[in-house]
């Protein structure tokens, strides 16, 4: 049976490793050592996202889930409000295209107020999210009522037993 990655000068085909990559030079002890040299060496090149974090001190409670594009109305910004006054949380994950798209129904500012639980960050956050039996993202709770899925404003604010909105005739 040929080997996974073929390696040395008479190796082919897509996953060949060259003498370049698996040579006898890439072997020796130092390989590793020189490898985290010039990785870390190139550190400062790269832009720190966390540095520039705290310079702007955003106060956002959904950092993680990225900006959302357009700005926010009054109406967007009342429904947060109601939200987090009757203790309504958002629970979702900062790789979750759906959870971002929900933040982006309420616009930069008030996307960045919403009662967001991240539950993805690190063993605690899981830990959290598992107590309160999160099984979806994202997941709105309200008192004893639990949503999965993506939330129109009108079907929050029903959430919250606002009536119904009429269609404009």
């Amino acid at each position: 049976m040929a080997p996974l990655f073929p390696r040395g000068p008479r190796a082919r085909g897509p996953r060949a490793c060259g003498p370049w990559a698996c040579g006898p030079w890439a072997r020796g002890p130092w390989a590793r050592s020189l490898a985290a040299a010039l990785v870390l060496a190139s550190m400062p090149l790269l832009p720190n996202r966390a540095l520039s974090q705290q310079a702007t001190a955003d106060p956002s409670t959904t950092p993680t889930l990225g900006q959302a594009i357009n700005p926010s109305n009054g109406a967007q910004l009342a429904l947060v409000r109601r939200l987090r006054e009757r203790g309504a949380l958002y629970y979702g994950a900062w790789w979750c295209p759906a959870c971002f798209r929900q933040k982006n129904l309420f616009g930069q500012e008030a996307g960045n107020q919403l009662p967001y639980v991240e539950c993805e960050k690190t063993a605690a956050d899981r830990q959290r999210c598992d107590r309160a039996g999160i099984k979806a993202y994202p997941t709105w709770v309200l008192g004893d009522r639990r949503v999965e899925g993506i939330l129109s404003l009108d079907a929050l604010g029903r959430l919250l037993g606002d009536p119904p909105k009429r269609p404009a005739p």
